[in-house]
């Protein structure tokens, strides 16, 4: 038996983005680098971007001939300046965790005309010596650095795309709703554009805007915690439901996040223990795209 669909739909908001493409020696050393530049980029609600991979890039598809990963960097659009916002993770997160990682290389993978001059300004770390040089039909610059050389484009692009997109699992037990968000993740993984920033895409502590602590800018969703269900009178909890996960999507476009948010469903819809999938919504105040769950 099938998982009831609720009629109803996610509620997403514009955000700004970039997509790099890493390259290394092998795989071990490109997840190496890339694990760690996504590292603390789960959600803006605590972090100060969104982030996750994209997907594996052979090496007959890359500049070097290497093995690959698209990575994408988010900031929501209503953040404080945010193309600055944006270049100063792109800045750090390539400057700390890919430039310092064996055998890496950076290129351009976001198709737009706006961009930052993040090569040229991470060349400052070669205190002098480093150079730029055309390589691979790009603008690239090269870095010395101890192990070797540090090639990595000279402009690095962002353009505007979709953050918001969720999905959550109604089920009658936490190893039922865990695996109904794997299943999405792993049908959400293989659509092009598009990525899950929790760990494992998943995420087990869906939060509420504000909190009775001033303090907080967001708290748990209390309305939907089972073990709360008996202590509030606004439970939003249903019968038979013991755990509720959710998942996230940012894409490069509506459609992006439409097709990845379909994929998950139609993957989890038939999970054993599986009640209800539903979505976050906040009648319109946070973000201009609506996304049905019901095609």
């Amino acid at each position: 038996m099938e998982a009831e669909i609720d009629d109803t739909y996610a509620e997403a908001f514009e955000g700004l983005y970039s997509e790099i493409l890493v390259t290394a020696k092998n795989s071990k050393w490109l997840m190496a680098s890339v694990n760690s530049a996504i590292g603390f980029a789960t959600s803006i609600v605590g972090c100060t971007c969104e982030a996750g991979i994209d997907r594996i890039i052979e090496p007959e598809d890359t500049p070097d001939g290497r093995i690959g990963a698209a990575v994408q960097f988010w900031v929501a659009s209503f953040c404080n300046d945010p193309v600055r916002a944006l270049e100063h993770e792109l800045i750090c997160r390539i400057g700390q965790c890919i430039l310092t990682a064996p055998t890496t290389a950076v290129f351009n993978f976001t198709d737009s005309e706006k961009g930052f001059e993040i090569g040229r300004k991470l060349g400052f770390f070669g205190d002098g010596f480093q150079n730029e040089e055309e390589r691979f039909n790009r603008i690239i610059v090269n870095i010395p650095r101890m192990m070797g050389e540090f090639l990595i484009e000279k402009k690095i692009n962002y353009s505007k795309g979709v953050m918001g997109g969720n999905l959550r699992f109604f089920a009658d037990s936490e190893d039922s709703a865990l695996k109904s968000a794997e299943s999405a993740v792993d049908a959400i993984n293989d659509i092009n554009g598009v990525v899950t920033t929790f760990p494992g895409g998943v995420c087990a502590s869906g939060s509420k805007v504000g909190s009775r602590y001033k303090f907080l800018k967001a708290s748990t969703n209390c309305k939907l915690c089972p073990t709360l269900k008996p202590v509030i009178d606004d439970s939003m909890v249903p019968d038979g439901v013991e755990s509720i996960s959710e998942i996230t999507v940012n894409g490069i476009s509506e459609s992006a996040v439409r097709k990845a948010m379909h994929s998950g469903i139609e993957a989890s819809k038939g999970t054993k223990g599986l009640i209800k999938i539903s979505a976050g919504n906040y009648g319109g105040k946070l973000g201009k795209y609506k996304i049905y769950l019901k095609r």
